[in-house]
């Protein structure tokens, strides 16, 4: 993508009878690194100057729509490859175990959490990666939206990431997302003690053509599984956290008692209760979705 970004910019900068100087100088940079990006050497271009070649250049927002993608490849195959996956999934199963899972964060908590990366290389790319952020959401509300189901571990709604005025309106934007028919929300609470994803979080993708894959991350790593036979053995680790979990009302209400300050353990219902919850949620999913609506994948149970 590096290599096709740079013959667009050689081809629109020769069309508009520019030099690489001349072109350098209008956005600001020296001619190497015009050089370097039409050569696809040395770093990738940021958003800023992707945005300034366009204006430049006259690109109609071209270099800027291929720019995510030339941002891409500068994570490890096996990451952008799960990103792939992600943008085509019909249906998304998270489990979050640190952070509100990147689909649902407000801008203000990404950032937040963005900025915690102890590589990152300055403000501006801190933005380019917030807007990267931003931008895969749009997804959520497209005509082929994801069926997107998230559990969330209890300490997700308890770390203020930004501050607790940050938190409060990411909180809040839970609950709003929560309202859409193809968003389901559980919360995995503390006292449900130690699990088996307990080392990070577990996302699974269900594809268009039914197959699925699964991917596991935690602070310093991140795993891509393809084969068959382990990402049913994740889906299943999946199913267990979601009958763990609160039922999606009662996850709503903590969520919203927990942004009002004023959540109690003691609110909670014991796991007994729990328990027989979960047993209904699973034989209402069999004959249809929690909430209803979404879109159903041909030959699946929902949430299976």
């Amino acid at each position: 993508m590096a290599a096709l970004f740079g013959a667009r910019v050689r081809r629109l900068r020769t069309a508009a009878g520019l030099t690489q100087a001349e072109l350098g100088e209008r956005t600001h940079v020296v001619s190497t690194r015009i050089t370097q990006i039409e050569r696809a050497s040395g770093a990738k271009p940021t958003l800023e100057l992707a945005r300034a070649l366009d204006t430049v250049l006259g690109a109609d927002d071209l270099l800027v729509e291929l720019w995510p993608y030339v941002y891409r490849e500068a994570f490890p195959d096996w990451s952008r490859k799960f990103m792939e996956y992600s943008e085509r999934a019909v249906a998304i199963r998270q489990y979050a175990a640190h952070v509100v899972p990147g689909l649902l964060q407000t801008e203000d908590y990404a950032r937040a959490v963005l900025s915690l990366d102890a590589l990152l290389d300055g403000e501006e790319q801190l933005e380019e990666r917030v807007t990267a952020r931003m931008g895969r959401q749009e997804r959520l509300s497209s005509s082929d939206r994801p069926e997107l189901c998230v559990i969330l571990d209890e300490a997700v709604l308890r770390r203020p990431i930004g501050g607790h005025a940050v938190t409060r309106k990411q909180l809040m934007r839970l609950l709003d997302a929560a309202s859409e028919r193809h968003i389901t929300l559980q919360v995995l609470p503390f006292d449900q003690g130690g699990h088996e994803a307990m080392g990070g979080s577990l996302t699974t993708l269900t594809l268009p053509d039914g197959s699925e894959v699964a991917y596991t991350e935690g602070a310093d790593y991140g795993q891509l599984i393809e084969e068959p036979a382990d990402v049913s053995r994740y889906k299943v680790i999946y199913d267990r956290l979601r009958v763990a979990a609160l039922p999606p009302i009662m996850s709503l209400d903590m969520i919203r008692s927990t942004s009002e300050g004023n959540y109690r353990g003691a609110n909670l219902p014991s796991r007994s209760e729990r328990r027989r919850l979960a047993q209904e949620q699973l034989q209402q999913s069999s004959g249809r979705r929690l909430r209803g609506g979404g879109r159903r994948i041909p030959g699946r149970r929902p949430g299976s």
